[in-house]
């Protein structure tokens, strides 16, 4: 047995073909209902307050929102050149993206990104602390006044795993919403695998070979299984496990140390993401024996591998979106970057001090995916769950604009539904 087992890992993988997924809602963006506490008013607050359920919230299940909502920003429906935005907020990162539409697709006018650090500690305490919530605040405060100067229409703010898995992220949602204005919606793993699908899936290679699309994230990593249908890609099998860069490094540890000791913890790093994908690899077996086999990644871990592998001096997004790496090439830079010292990755080009600690983590995480994916090539994808949001908000919003005070509408759960060829 693995030395540790995925946290929350019942219910999290899709072993039920065409299960329904957590709501797809959008959010139109809310101002701040009440004004922002100083820091001891707030803890004082916060004690009062009741607490929430024990139990972690499941994959598949959707939070429910706030009863007392502000009311929405805009009175009318969209306008053309009318903006849109999408806030992922993950374990590691606060990515914001504001876009019109344009054509079949959109024009992004501003975009933002912080490094939160949202689950720092989270695999050892269970909570989101103190520190990373203020970072999160402080970032998500920066989208709100974006979304106010660019004068969003529609916005949809989602979270994932750190605020899934952790005891008191009910509450660190609520705080959100008092102090910026922002309704984050914690989304399943399903979902979040969905949104990922919806971004990206645009620059998987043409072909009619089964299709494996991945993201890498923070906290969690998904991998959704696609075949060819009709001329539009159908998910037909899914998994979420929990472990991300951060997660993964924060459970297993470092890989620093000696070079024995690097080694050996990276080999259990990969042991233990291994194991948690082995019921998804027996499924998918049948059709990891055809061939023609697609595979593409949306991540930091591959866009980084991918400027290593073009040599970049510093990472260049439009050389790496939509890239095809062989896949030998990747495993190559995967041992080179888990053999370093974090003093050595720190000065490789692309990786930095920043990224140092935490990719080598990705690089185990990637290649447990090559193990039981065995494409000959990989594509990269600078662009997912945002650029996902957006696609459907769009798409939903054009086709059944929104009177004041209507409810939130639902994609549909089955997935021959929704169009992942737009």
């Amino acid at each position: 047995m693995a030395d540790h087992s995925p946290p929350d890992s019942k219910n999290r993988a899709g072993h039920r073909r065409g299960g329904k997924s957590g709501k797809v809602a959008d959010f139109r963006y809310k101002r701040p209902g009440k004004p922002k506490q100083d820091r001891a008013s707030r803890k004082a607050s916060s004690r009062a307050r009741k607490p929430g359920r024990n139990a972690k919230p499941q994959s598949g299940k959707r939070i429910p929102q706030q009863k007392s909502s502000p009311r929405p920003f805009v009175s009318s429906g969209p306008r053309p050149g009318q903006a849109y935005a999408a806030i992922d907020l993950g374990t590691n990162n606060c990515r914001l993206l504001i876009a019109r539409p344009a054509g079949e697709g959109f024009t992004v006018i501003d975009a933002f990104s912080r490094v939160v650090r949202l689950g720092e500690d989270l695999a050892m305490s269970g909570r989101l602390s103190d520190n990373a919530m203020e970072r999160t605040v402080q970032a998500l405060s920066v989208c709100a006044d974006k979304l106010r100067r660019r004068n969003v229409y529609l916005a949809r703010s989602v979270a994932t795993e750190a605020c899934r898995r952790a005891s008191n992220g009910e509450a660190f949602i609520e705080r959100v919403r008092e102090e910026t204005g922002i309704a984050l919606d914690i989304i399943s793993a399903e979902e979040e695998a969905r949104l990922a699908v919806l971004g990206c899936q645009i620059l998987l290679e043409p072909g009619t070979g089964p299709a494996i699309i991945f993201d890498i994230g923070g906290g969690s990593t998904e991998l959704v299984l696609l075949e060819q249908g009709g001329g539009v890609p159908q998910m037909v099998d899914w998994l979420s496990v929990p472990w991300g860069v951060v997660s993964l490094t924060d459970t297993v540890g470092k890989v620093e140390g000696d070079a024995q000791q690097r080694a050996a913890t990276y080999d259990k790093m990969r042991r233990v993401v291994r194991e948690s994908f082995t019921h998804f690899a027996n499924r998918i077996a049948p059709a990891a024996q055809q061939g023609d086999l697609r595979l593409l990644g949306t991540s930091g871990t591959v866009t980084t591998l991918a400027s290593l592998h073009l040599q970049l001096p510093q990472y260049d997004r439009n050389a790496v979106d939509g890239l095809i790496v062989p896949a030998h090439s990747m495993r190559e830079i995967t041992q080179m970057l888990a053999s370093k010292s974090p003093e050595d990755r720190a000065a490789v080009p692309c990786i930095g001090k920043d990224r140092a600690e935490l990719v080598v983590a990705g690089c185990a995480i990637l290649e447990s995916i090559l193990d039981i994916w065995p494409a000959t090539r990989l594509g990269v994808a600078d662009r997912g769950i945002r650029e996902g949001i957006l696609r459907s908000l769009m798409a939903n919003e054009l086709a059944h604009p929104h009177p004041l005070h209507e409810s939130k509408p639902s994609w549909p759960a089955r997935d021959p539904e929704m169009d992942l060829s737009k």
